[in-house]
Formats: structure tokens, C-alpha cells, sequence
């Protein structure tokens, strides 16, 4: 029962058919996998706390006061304001305990509602009937919206399992009122109508898609918590600052821009910072590009087209020698000169190898092909002499 269209029809199950790509109630999305399901904590009392999911990956936790036997998937019938919801257990055990203090919930400060019961065929049903009506209330409300020209975008509507109440998810750049538009609703549709303002970010999560990098969105699958990024986090990673290819589908920059970030810095603590061109007798030559994780910077002067390979060892001798007015001959020690002639030696070597071969090839292609008119004239010949 992963989500509500997987009820029974006339005895036989009907799911969505969608082999765990469902879009109609977020079966996979968000999904946690409990590694300490078949682990019982050894004196101590099982807890009593369990997290629900509803629709498109909303989660919330409750209490099981009644001792239900629970499991994870169950479809529950759970206490909210004014009234029931249906949600699925989506974890249980110890992992609840390290969830609500990774979230800043305590026990026993914080208001945590109670699981009712163990939803039936019928509850299933019912909200099976209430999830019908969300795409054409979305619509509709999307006319009026655009009628009364206000400056939202409406994502996503959500009927709570006993047809009380509806929350409708947008997103804006500015405040909006919306009171007017609650009267509207409210008289529309017969319904206690909550307007809940998301970020961005949040509404691609909703949305879902594909990245960039050929999978399924972060904050669609896995990404609960919303980091802020800044451009810093591209400088220090040597990324191009083109806004088309560092933001995401929700128009931010990427939050994938963080995962890799500490690493950067920890590579970059032993680069120097080089604010000005190096001095030598040769010229002035600056900083073209830096290779992190080699710990390679590469230099050029102003007169040549060509960059050079320095070891970071030695950018900061070079730097040591010019504040004590001194000036290195070359940027290059005699060790490294050597070896960046040997690699250039091979590099036109390797060259010449390529190019000889291929007018090799080229020559025998025209000596096989001179072969093969001297024949077929011989054989002209040889018809007309008959």
C-alpha cells in the first residue's frame, strides 16, 4: 500500500503500474531503508515514536499510545487539526529517535499527535475518491488565479483523507494577498482552504525531474534539508561562472555544488594565494589556471602563448625570492626544465610517429590503386586485340 490508487478493484489489487516510478502519491520518494529493523536494542524499551509519509514525500512523526502492531508500509489513520489524515509508516525503531534530534525535536517539549488506527479497505477508498479531486481543483484554481491576476504559481494541492480540508502549495517572489482568494476557494469548492508558501527549491522537489547528470533530482528522491549556496562555492572549485550551466531546474544554484566543496578547501589550504605576476629576469609571468588536487599552478609570460607547470613548492620559493627583491632566472629549477624538455621531446616524437604512419597508409592506398587501373587497362587491351 505504497500509495492511495494501490487498492483492490473487485478483489484484485490495482497499483499504479508504474514499477516504482510512482507519480500519483510519491511511493519511492524520500524512501529510508532501516538497517536496524532486525536489530532489538538489548534493556531497553522499543520506542514509541513512528514517522509518517504523506503525499509527495511530506513527513511527520507520532505517537503509538495505543501499542498498535505496526510495520513499516502501513497505511495509519493519524490525528491533525480538525480532523483525520491517512499517511504510510515510512520508519520505526531506534532510527526515529536519531530522525527527531537530527530535526530538533524533543519528546517531550514538542506536540507529537497521536496514530488512531490501522486504516481499512474502506479508509483506503475513500481517500482513493478525495485524491481524485486534486487535479481538477488545481486547474480551476489556476483559471482564478490568473482571472485575479495575482503574482503566484500555484504547484501542488493536497485533500486531507476526510474531506475537510485542502492545502494549496505555491511559491512567489513577492507577498501576495490572498484573502480574497480564500473566499473564492473556500465558496467553490466547500472546503477549509490553507495557502502554504514553498521555496523554489522545494516546488522542483514536488515537481521532480531529471538533472544535469542523467539522474533523477536530489531534492526529489533523498535531499530533505535546503543548504544555501553561493557563487564562492563555484570559485573555490575552478567552475565557470555561467549561470545556464550552474543552476537548476528550479532557477537556484545547484545544491550539488556543496557536496564536494570541504574537499576543495582542504586541497586548497596548501596552495598560495598568488595576488600578483611572479618576478623573474625573464618577465613577469601570471597565474593562468590552478590543478587542485595536483597541487600543479600553471604560469605564462606576457610575450608568449605558452603556459608552464610549476609545483607549488616552487611558486611559493619564487614568492619567498621576490619579497626579498630577489628574481629567479626561470621559473623552472634545472630538475623540472629537464623533465618538461623530455616530455616535450616525446610529445613531437610521438607526433611525428602519427603523422609518418598515416603517409605511410596514404602512399600504399595510391600504389594499391595504380595496381588496380594498370589491370583493368591491360584487360581493355587485351579485349580489343581479340
Amino acid at each position: 500500500m505504497g500509495c492511495a490508487t494501490c487498492s483492490t478493484i473487485n478483489g484484485e489489487v490495482a497499483g499504479c503500474k508504474n514499477n516504482g516510478g510512482c507519480t500519483s502519491g510519491g511511493c519511492n520518494k524520500l524512501n529510508v531503508f532501516d538497517w536496524l529493523a532486525n536489530m532489538e536494542m538489548p534493556a531497553q524499551k522499543q520506542s514509541e515514536f513512528v514517522e509518517v509519509r504523506f503525499k509527495n514525500g511530506r513527513k511527520d512523526f507520532y505517537k503509538n499510545n495505543d501499542g498498535l502492531e505496526l510495520t513499516t508500509g502501513d497505511a495509519v489513520i493519524v490525528d491533525v487539526p480538525n480532523g483525520h489524515h491517512l499517511g504510510h509508516i515510512s520508519l520505526m525503531g531506534e532510527l526515529v529517535m536519531l530522525q527527531m534530534r537530527k530535526k530538533s525535536v524533543d519528546p517531550e517539549t514538542s506536540e507529537i499527535r497521536n496514530i488512531y488506527r490501522l486504516a481499512n479497505q474502506q479508509d483506503i477508498d475513500r481517500y482513493r475518491d478525495v485524491r481524485n479531486r486534486e487535479m481538477p481543483t488545481m486547474y480551476r484554481t489556476r483559471q482564478i488565479i490568473q482571472e485575479m491576476k495575482l503574482g503566484m504559481k500555484l504547484t501542488d494541492v493536497e485533500y486531507q483523507a476526510d474531506n475537510s480540508k485542502a492545502t494549496f502549495y505555491y511559491s512567489a517572489d513577492d507577498r501576495v494577498d490572498f484573502r480574497e482568494l480564500i473566499k473564492i476557494l473556500a465558496g467553490e469548492f466547500k472546503i477549509r482552504v490553507e495557502m502554504r508558501q514553498i521555496s523554489l527549491r522545494e516546488e522542483a522537489g514536488r515537481l521532480g525531474g531529471i538533472g544535469s547528470c542523467g539522474r533523477e533530482l536530489c531534492c526529489s528522491t533523498w535531499l530533505s534539508d535546503f543548504k544555501s549556496v553561493s557563487t564562492q562555492a563555484a570559485r573555490y572549485q575552478n567552475l565557470s561562472l555561467n549561470p545556464s550551466k550552474l543552476s537548476g531546474q528550479c532557477g537556484r544554484l545547484k545544491c550539488c555544488l556543496n557536496y564536494e566543496l570541504d574537499t576543495y578547501m582542504d586541497a586548497l589550504k596548501d596552495i598560495p594565494d598568488v595576488e600578483e605576476p611572479l618576478m623573474t629576469e625573464k618577465g613577469l609571468a601570471k597565474l593562468q589556471k590552478t590543478d587542485i588536487f595536483r597541487k600543479i599552478m600553471w604560469f605564462g609570460y606576457e610575450h608568449e602563448n605558452s603556459w608552464h607547470p610549476l609545483e607549488v613548492h616552487r611558486v611559493n620559493a619564487i614568492l619567498k625570492m621576490n619579497k626579498s627583491g630577489k628574481k629567479p632566472a626561470t621559473l623552472f629549477e634545472d630538475s623540472l626544465d629537464e623533465l618538461k624538455d623530455s616530455v616535450l621531446n616525446e610529445d613531437l616524437a610521438r607526433m611525428d610517429k602519427k603523422y609518418s604512419s598515416k603517409n605511410k597508409k596514404k602512399k600504399k592506398k595510391r600504389r594499391n590503386k595504380n595496381r588496380s587501373k594498370g589491370s583493368f587497362g591491360d584487360g581493355q587491351k587485351s579485349k580489343k586485340n581479340s
